[in-house]
């Protein structure tokens, strides 16, 4: 059984954008997104935001230094983090694909610390849970981070926890509902262990 989600806000009707509106519209859909969907079409609302936010996150899903394991791992820390089922749902099948393995991503999404083996997958995950959960990071997975990403690589993880953290508010605030016909697989009671 589908749980439905009352959205707070709807996305302006296609039809009806005005020109600023209408222009970023047309860059996320001519972008490597394809489509304007959840918190996108929210931030048509506001189309400076919109157009600033949608860039800062077509570099941070696919522009950034980290390869798409690394990144997809770090977007579902955020998700986990944030109880965001619409961007868990979108995420959870591209993770698995870059090859975040299953078993880990099973655990983030049951709260679960993750067994990971690769030592760079590993860093990622512990810097993310630190940041995410408790608004720091100590220079022990500091230096690990640093370690399996270079000093950039952990530049650009912190963009993309950052980009993924106001996509996640953005979800969460505006009741974003999940993609047509998914079932919510997050339990909002659980917090990331690292």
């Amino acid at each position: 059984m589908t749980t439905e989600i009352e959205p707070r806000i709807q996305p302006p009707d296609p039809s009806q954008l005005d020109a600023a509106q209408r222009k970023v519209y047309d860059d996320i859909v001519a972008g490597p997104r394809g489509e304007v969907v959840g918190p996108l079409g929210v931030w048509l609302w506001r189309p400076e935001l919109a157009d600033r936010a949608q860039r800062l996150g077509a570099y941070a899903r696919y522009g950034t230094s980290l390869p798409p394991v690394l990144s997809e791992l770090a977007i579902l820390v955020v998700a986990r983090t944030w109880g965001s089922e619409f961007e868990w749902l979108v995420h959870k099948p591209i993770a698995l694909a870059a090859g975040v393995p299953a078993d880990a991503v099973e655990a983030i999404r049951t709260g679960r610390t993750p067994l990971l083996e690769d030592s760079a997958q590993s860093a990622v995950y512990a810097f993310c849970a630190a940041l995410l959960g408790e608004h720091q990071v100590d220079d022990a997975l500091y230096a690990d981070a640093v370690l399996a990403l270079g000093e950039t690589g952990v530049v650009d993880l912190v963009g993309i926890l950052g980009y993924y953290s106001l996509i996640s508010m953005t979800i969460n605030a505006f009741r974003v509902p999940p993609p047509s016909g998914a079932e919510p697989e997050l339990a909002s009671d659980m917090t990331l262990r690292r």
